[in-house]
């Protein structure tokens, strides 16, 4: 165990100097969601690959509906159907003067054709209503003919989604480093991509220490409580963008702990526990973890240590096993957990994803309170609050108390009270760190 007091930046650097990025790995599209590009991903196709109707109408020749109106509309033959899927019309034909194309969204336009007229703007064509007209393409008889009369006008390329009007082949269509979220996804389907080079998600197991700890939906007996930290932290690790992995509660078992850990190492890029890193004499994570490292695994072992901030002064960092997976050991009180995990264990998991932004945005902003807020000398204290980007004010939520969890659920922000900063008066600028 460090017998020196640390700061909270040179914990969180000697954390992020440990962890390395996961290695790159090929996904399908259906398995990158979450994970980040580690190269370039270029265009190789139009997008969209070929002129089309954004509209159901008539695809025509400008210059044919040239001053048309509801007295005296444009009449056109229609010639054919051209639905979603066609290569155009049948047979290779071309819109001629005077002529028209009945055309469904999406829908290559014809040769000859130069913008769509929308249906609403005509009367829907002599072979019968609107509706009728803008059958799908399956049930539309061969060899649509008749006449549509044009009530409007248009515009040269009206209603026409230009090839490549979204991206062309050579464009960048998504740089390294970025995030595939659902509209990646879709980007990267659209221009025919079924696969990327990306980082996986990083797999964190989160562990809850304590006999005292009873599973939600349990009956409480006496002096038993809900095990909270091992849900929150499982969530807050799935908002960080990793895959998380809840394990029961384990009790205060040196033994059970160890192989319950050991267990869990095959599925574990990260393993968080909370509980039993403090100096009380059941705090079993010490007990169980302090020792890890033998002949075989020289480098692992857990470094137990105190840090100069509030809540969330005990913490315990180092890696366990063959494969040295980092663990970082929380305290157990449920709001220095949380605290606890947004400071160190979130920018850790970001740093496994290979992601360059890995801790929460701060601002600044004006202390909004009836009452000076107090804090310890020479510690870097983390008071809940309510941020109002509006206005750029933080309010205080509850106690500074490490235990008040309700007052945690209403909060939006860490209000960060520095080391050397004893009292913080009512409109006082801060630093906030936003957590939302």
């Amino acid at each position: 165990m460090s017998a020196t007091i640390w700061s909270v930046d040179e914990h969180l650097d000697d954390i992020l100097a440990a962890v390395r990025p996961l290695e790159p790995i090929e996904l399908q599209l259906a398995d990158a969601q979450g994970c980040v590009l580690v190269e370039d991903v270029m265009v190789e196709v139009a997008l969209p690959p070929f002129d089309n109707s954004s509209m159901d109408g008539y695809a025509v020749r400008v210059s044919d509906v040239e001053g048309a109106s509801e007295e005296f509309p444009a009449v056109l033959t229609v010639i054919g159907d051209v639905a979603a899927g066609d290569g155009g019309l049948a047979d290779g034909r071309s819109v001629a003067p005077g002529e028209a194309a009945r055309i469904m969204t999406g829908a290559p336009l014809p040769a000859g054709a130069d913008a769509v007229v929308p249906v609403e703007w005509t009367d829907g064509g002599t072979g019968g209503g609107p509706a009728e007209s803008m059958r799908a393409h399956s049930d539309a008889p061969e060899g649509a003919s008749g006449e549509v009369r044009v009530h409007r006008p248009v515009a040269a390329r009206a209603h026409v989604r230009a090839r490549g009007s979204d991206v062309q082949p050579g464009d960048l269509a998504l740089r390294a480093g970025s995030v595939v979220g659902p509209p990646q996804i879709g980007l990267l389907a659209a221009i025919g991509r079924s696969t990327v080079k990306v980082r996986p998600r990083p797999r964190v197991v989160v562990l809850s220490t304590g006999s005292e700890l009873v599973q939600p939906g349990e009956e409480l007996t006496g002096g038993r409580i809900y095990d909270s930290n091992s849900f929150a932290l499982t969530a807050a690790a799935r908002d960080a963008g990793a895959i998380a992995y809840r394990v029961p509660a384990v009790a205060d078992d040196a033994e059970t702990l160890r192989a319950t850990i050991e267990d869990q190492l095959i599925r574990a890029d990260i393993v968080v526990t909370t509980g039993g890193v403090s100096v009380g004499a059941y705090d079993v994570v010490k007990e169980a973890l302090s020792s890890v490292g033998d002949e075989d695994d020289q480098g692992s072992g857990i470094d137990f240590r105190k840090l100069a901030m509030q809540p969330g002064k005990p913490q315990g960092f180092g890696s366990i096993g063959r494969d040295h997976t980092p663990l970082l050991a929380l305290p157990g009180n449920p709001v220095s957990s949380y605290v606890s995990f947004e400071l160190f264990v979130r920018p850790a998991i970001r740093t496994l994803m290979g992601l360059k932004d890995v801790r929460r945005p701060t601002v600044r902003a004006t202390l909004s309170t009836d009452k000076a807020l107090a804090s310890p000398s020479g510690k870097r204290q983390f008071l809940r609050g309510t941020y109002d980007s509006e206005a750029g004010t933080v309010t205080p939520v509850g106690g500074s108390g490490s235990h008040l969890i309700a007052a945690l659920a209403q909060a939006d922000a860490l209000i960060v009270l520095p080391e050397d900063v004893t009292s913080a008066e009512p409109g006082a600028e801060t630093e906030v760190i936003l957590l939302r």
